[in-house]
């Protein structure tokens, strides 16, 4: 069992930007690899970037792409999602989650429905 716990969301006007950090306890984190997703009011909860177990390879969504640096550090137990020049479409609760080391295709890595673990989220809001 992993858990995970988010935190460092909140409300930023637009250009600005946020840390987001998902620590996590229980068995050894660098089993895993980790991914951020978020979900909007009304839409699906969509793939945001995700990073390999050692973090060295990540993947991220187009619409973040530029602006978003996912990281990890394995001794902290902690990964963080750096987002910069927020856009208020960036508005939605983010949640970290966990998956096997095994799992390492970037394109299995963008989809929801392999991780194992999720966190409780963090809500971002992005005024324009």
């Amino acid at each position: 069992q992993v858990q995970l716990v988010e935190s460092g969301g909140g409300l930023v006007q637009a250009g600005g930007s946020l840390r987001l950090s998902c620590a996590a306890s229980g068995r050894a984190f660098s089993n895993y690899a980790m991914g951020w997703f978020r979900q909007a009011p009304g839409k699906e909860r969509e793939f945001v970037a995700a990073i390999s177990w050692n973090g060295g390879s990540t993947y991220y969504a187009d619409s973040v792409k530029g602006r978003f640096t996912i990281s990890r550090d394995n001794s902290k137990i902690t990964v963080w999602l750096q987002m910069n020049r927020l856009k208020p479409e960036d508005t939605a609760v983010y949640y970290c989650a966990a998956v096997s080391r095994t799992v390492y295709s970037g394109d299995l890595l963008r989809g929801d429905s392999v991780y194992d673990y999720w966190g409780q989220g963090t809500q971002v809001t992005v005024s324009s």
